[in-house]
């Protein structure tokens, strides 16, 4: 036997012990589903990554306690971003080219999903359900792209006209977060004033992980704003409208769903009362007068010894639909096979109140409804219905 004849012999022993040879997908074995997430777990916004990394192991948890799906127990790999894109840039090609997970689930963060997906995509990998809600997570339209959230664009689009009118509001204006979340924010409130024939009257934006915001809001004050658009997410919130108070500086101050969280009127105390938001789902307070939610929240404070939030929410219902949709595809889970199944896929009303949704090969939004809630008494609570 030749060299030649030896070494193709070789290789093709090799070829057939390989997984690829069987056809087995990355991150599926017989016994097990590795999914990633990407969180922010030191930077500016942790609280919201280890509260939905929390949501998404309490729902992993469960499930494997019901013996997994179709004999594979869930492992959920998570990596920290530090809310920097660069890092979740290296985080994504860990998960995706070491760990060699199946999917990435619920990645917190708009610039760091746009820096991250084109690593996933490369390597056939479905970025699912991600933490923002940026209309770049479905469009455009890509066949590994999953958004569930109505859009910052669509949420201040809908809902700033009808309140702006509620109120009164002579002079709409805007600070925003210089990056892609606070740019969206920003043209949505320039398309829903554009339906009432306003401009913005003024606007005044800062950089990723600023902590003083004076000058901005002496610039909003000294405009005479009577009503405030905040594309901010935690700390820039509590800056802006505690800076705002200091100074007597006292219009309606409205923000997208990133500002939609239990942290803001925690750290912020009663300065924050009055502050209004888009929610897609009910904050789980453990006194909430829904037994369901009231039973799950206090589950989740069992096992992590603190409260759950809407983050915890968020995480929790992302792993549930993937999961869902996971079940429905059968043994033979593979990336084509999820996504023919989940291009089927509609999901009802939760316990946590989220809005109906559904998905097609041509609609990768699971819906692009939400609700307006208020911080009054120091939580939040639901003032309107759903709004589109």
């Amino acid at each position: 036997m030749s060299f030649r004849t030896v070494s193709a012999a070789l290789a093709a022993i090799v070829l057939s012990a390989s997984p690829l040879a069987w056809g087995q997908q990355q991150g599926v074995s017989k016994t097990e589903i590795l999914i990633g997430t990407i969180q922010d777990l030191s930077g500016p916004l942790a609280g919201y990554g280890k509260q939905a990394r929390n949501g998404m192991q309490l729902r992993v948890d469960e499930a494997n306690e019901q013996g997994g799906l179709h004999g594979r127990k869930l492992k959920l790999l998570v990596e920290d971003s530090g809310y920097d894109p660069k890092r979740a840039v290296l985080a994504a090609q860990k998960l995706v080219n070491q760990d060699k997970v199946f999917i990435i689930a619920g990645h917190l963060g708009t610039a760091q999903n746009m820096a991250a997906m084109p690593v996933q995509f490369e390597k056939n990998i479905v970025n699912f359900q991600p933490i923002t809600a940026a209309r770049e997570m479905y469009e455009p339209l890509h066949r590994l792209k999953y958004s569930f959230a109505a859009t910052y664009y669509d949420q201040i689009r809908s809902m700033l006209p009808t309140l702006a009118r509620e109120k009164g509001a002579k002079k709409v204006c805007i600070i925003y977060q210089d990056d892609d979340f606070g740019l969206e924010v920003l043209r949505g409130a320039e398309a829903g004033l554009k339906t009432m024939n306003m401009e913005l009257g003024e606007k005044t934006s800062f950089k990723r992980g600023a902590t003083d915001f004076s000058s901005q809001v002496a610039r909003l004050k000294a405009a005479n704003c009577d009503f405030v658009v905040l594309g901010t997410i935690i700390r820039e919130t509590i800056g802006t409208i505690a800076e705002a108070r200091k100074t007597g500086f006292a219009p309606t101050f409205f923000a997208s769903s990133g500002a939609y969280t239990d942290l803001i009127h925690k750290l912020g105390g009663k300065n924050m009362d009055g502050l209004y938001a888009a929610m897609g789902a009910q904050h789980p307070y453990l006194d909430e007068a829904s037994q369901p939610i009231r039973f799950w929240a206090n589950k989740y404070k069992t096992r992590f010894n603190e409260d759950p939030t809407v983050l915890s929410v968020y995480g929790y219902t992302i792993l549930d639909q993937l999961l869902q949709a996971v079940q429905k595809v059968g043994p033979n889970l593979t990336t084509d096979s999820f996504v023919k199944t989940m291009d089927t896929m509609s999901y009802p009303s939760d316990m946590f109140g989220a809005a109906p949704s559904s998905y097609s090969p041509t609609k990768r939004l699971g819906t692009d409804e939400s609700r307006l809630s208020q911080i009054q008494d120091g939580r939040w609570k639901a003032v309107s219905g759903y709004v589109k």
